[in-house]
């Protein structure tokens, strides 16, 4: 019993002790990998590796790739002579056909080749033939095509048929690997080559035929490569192997192909179990590649004892690390606590008394910036709504993304959206009116009424005490739309009046039935709440209801209606052209649909015209009055619907002009951020438009004006001049090239950069190239 108090004692020592420990795990994690593998690998690898294994290997390793170069350049060399004895004999006026084929003058062709054959160091034969002619000619004189190659020469894959096929059909050189080849009862290995003549000449009238001993190639890479106890491999330009020369066991087709497709420089592989370095060099010339492969054990082994040391030094510091980790966890706290008391700083109300340690206190904090993301969702809804409410539901996937993100659509089925103006009397003033403002804002910003199945969310659109909102609601139901309407309108009424304590005005629009058209019922809604009747018991004005409202008596002549007016008048002072094109032409159909005496149509056209440009004259648009009589000569609607539309144009255009007088730097903003995100395959106008809150139309031509090239143009020229400094400055592939500054469609792209700068992206980099390399 003694020993409980002293055993309780020990027991809350270790808790407190390990509580304590708990608190430091991050801390213990960061100094025991930094203790453990940090500070020894780093030094004693860097130290001893680098100084000794790394440094022998280098040396053998560029020794064979040097070695490599030679011989790369010395075959380069043969092959040129073989191009240029090629190019010799097809202008050799000797080597003609008519020459060649005169009996007289046969005798000195058959010399000719024979000082060609002599001219070069490796050939075997040489032949020369003249397309669909029997007979082939060589320096020991002229022998049917059948007999010299089924005969004298026998390939064992390659038929006398299909010999006298390439040597009438191929118009590229054509290279045979190393092959057996009977030559009079005797195996020796060749290589063939074929050459057309003229050389790159599109229809070629004869064919140039090379044998050369693969000893002969052999031979000069045991030259070169004198003190190389490894195997060594030429391949073609489609990895062919043209001919090798093995010291040691051969390698199976698909490490051969593997090694066919090395880039330029030194690689570590695995071959047949055994590890080698592999040197690979390619040749600029022909494109061959030149491989040579050596088993690392050969330079590896003279370091036995400084891989023993540095397992033993690896071993000793794993150890010390643990034991220094152990010990300095409990005591070495200082970086968390200053990043801690930063925090405090930074956030005096964040108490991290309140977490069990630090990671609870991390987590926490990533949760308090997850929820200050959250409050950013509704300014993404607000900018939604102002572009619905000005220009309606853009055709871009992205834009449509946005919107059915932010949550504006019907969630249940098919919806129909009204939108609605909420304005109030102008008796408040100051500070009082500002609070107004915000508290209506935030009260219906976004709302919810579950009995009437309606969503209402709300934005301010502009400095005016006025609210927008859109309402959405079920398209089917048995009650009548414009009930329901007046439901959802009173409802809200109600909690606005419970919660501010004032009686709003509404202007209604009509319903739709998607949100691509809801601008249209904005519009309705802005003329409804400027026609309203001030002081009215209802205040609430629907667009559908102006006719009825403002016309005091019915005639029998015809009117243009005048709720058609309003909305014309009212989406020229908002600048939508869209609305204002289509409410000049709704006017006209109904004016062509009417019967009346020419007098009374020609007035009612004038009337039209008047409305025009009284609403140009309050919008400050004087412009148009210089030009007046462009508009007064008309002689059929047709000729007025051109007219009307020209000059609603041109004040919607004035009034968008106005809104950029007010933000001067708004085209450079736009500019500088195309200049940022031009790589970005997302980007397009109707995104831009979105993130400024402008039309996609405005935008369009303000931006020509500015840049002088369109949008689409400026992007792909932005991408074309990025495109040509990665080409010029780097070594990336094409294909990275083009996906990095966002195009996706490389095949449609090449076609388009050799279309405008006459060579292919490949073509252009080596041109740089060339002429960079002329000036050095």
């Amino acid at each position: 019993m003694p020993t409980s108090p002293f055993k309780s004692s020990v027991v809350s020592s270790f808790r407190m002790s390990w509580n304590s420990f708990k608190s430091k795990l991050l801390f213990k994690y960061a100094l025991s990998y930094i203790l453990m593998f940090l500070v020894p690998l780093t030094g004693v690898t860097v130290f001893i590796y680098e100084n000794a294994v790394n440094d022998l290997r280098r040396e053998v390793e560029q020794t064979n790739v040097n070695q490599l170069n030679q011989f790369k350049l010395t075959i380069d060399e043969r092959m040129n002579e073989l191009q240029q004895i090629t190019s010799r004999i097809a202008y050799d006026k000797q080597l003609s056909s008519y020459m060649v084929h005169h009996p007289y003058y046969e005798l000195e062709a058959i010399e000719a080749l024979g000082n060609y054959k002599a001219n070069s160091s490796i050939l075997e034969d040489l032949f020369l033939y003249f397309h669909n002619d029997e007979n082939i000619y060589s320096y020991r004189g002229l022998t049917n095509v059948h007999v010299a190659f089924g005969t004298f020469y026998q390939y064992k894959s390659w038929s006398s048929e299909q010999i006298y096929r390439d040597l009438n059909e191929i118009k590229q050189p054509l290279i045979r690997p190393a092959e057996n080849v009977n030559v009079n009862s005797r195996k020796d290995s060749m290589l063939t080559m074929l050459f057309p003549i003229k050389p790159n000449d599109l229809y070629p009238t004869g064919t140039v035929v090379y044998l050369v001993d693969e000893t002969k190639l052999t031979g000069v890479m045991d030259t070169i490569l004198n003190n190389f106890s490894g195997s060594s491999y030429i391949f073609k330009q489609d990895g062919q192997l043209l001919t090798s020369n093995n010291h040691g066991t051969s390698l199976p087709p698909d490490v051969l192909e593997t090694l066919s497709s090395l880039e330029p420089g030194i690689h570590s592989m695995e071959l047949n179990g055994v590890q080698h370095s592999v040197v690979s060099v390619r040749s600029k010339e022909n494109n061959w590649n030149y491989v040579t492969t050596m088993p690392s054990y050969q330079f590896f082994s003279k370091v036995v004892h400084i891989q023993t040391l540095i397992l033993l030094v690896f071993c000793i510091t794993v150890l010390t690390g643990i034991i220094v980790a152990m010990f300095l966890a409990k005591r070495q706290y200082h970086p968390i606590k200053d990043l801690i008391e930063f925090t405090k700083l930074k956030s005096p109300d964040h108490d991290i008394s309140r977490t069990r340690n630090e990671w609870d206190w991390i987590k926490q904090t990533i949760h308090e910036y997850s929820a200050r993301i959250d409050t950013q969702e509704p300014f993404v809804r607000n900018q939604c709504l102002l572009l619905l409410f000005k220009h309606g539901k853009p055709d871009d996937p992205e834009i449509e993304r946005m919107v059915a993100g932010a949550g504006l659509e019907y969630p249940n089925g098919p919806g129909l959206y009204i939108s609605l103006i909420l304005a109030w009397d102008d008796a408040l003033e100051g500070d009082s009116a500002s609070n107004l403002r915000q508290h209506l804002q935030e009260m219906l910003s976004e709302l919810e009424l579950p009995n009437l199945n309606a969503l209402v969310y709300g934005v301010e659109f502009s400095t005016k005490d006025q609210l927008a909102l859109l309402i959405s609601i079920p398209a089917e139901d048995q009650e009548p739309v414009q009930k329901r309407i007046e439901r959802v309108i009173e409802a809200v009424k109600v909690i606005i009046i419970e919660n501010a304590q004032i009686v709003p005005y509404f202007g209604v629009g009509l319903p739709y039935p998607d949100l691509a058209s809801i601008n249209q019922s904005f519009i309705e809604a802005a003329t409804a709440i400027d026609n309203r009747i001030l002081g009215a018991s209802g205040r609430v004005t629907y667009f559908e209801q102006l006719q009825e409202m403002i016309t005091s008596a019915s005639s029998e002549a015809f009117w243009i209606p005048k709720k058609l007016m309003l909305k014309l008048e009212q989406s020229l002072k908002q600048g939508n052209e869209t609305v204002a094109n289509q409410m000049i032409a709704d006017i006209i159909a109904q004016i062509k649909e009417a019967s009346m005496p020419a007098a009374l149509l020609r007035c009612i056209c004038f009337d039209l015209l008047n409305s025009l440009l009284r609403t140009a004259h309050e919008l400050g648009v004087n412009d148009v009055f210089t030009s007046i009589n462009n508009f007064t000569v008309f002689e059929t609607l047709e000729e007025l619907e051109v007219r009307l539309t020209s000059l609603s144009v041109s004040i919607c255009q004035q009034v968008e002009r106005n809104t950029e007088t007010e933000q001067p730097s708004l085209i450079e903003d736009i500019v500088a951020y195309i200049d940022q995100k031009f790589a970005d395959y997302t980007l397009s106008l109707e995104h831009v438009a979105l993130k400024y809150s402008v039309s996609i139309s405005y935008l369009s031509r303000s931006f020509k004006e500015k840049m002088g090239h369109n949008f689409t143009q400026y992007i792909w020229q932005r991408r074309m001049e990025e495109v040509i400094r990665l080409l010029v400055h780097t070594t990336a592939p094409l294909k990275e090239i083009i996906e990095q500054v966002g195009y996706l469609d490389a095949p449609n792209f090449i076609r388009k950069f050799k279309k405008e700068t006459g060579y292919t992206p490949g073509q252009y980099r080596k041109l740089y190239a060339s002429s960079k390399k002329e000036l050095e």
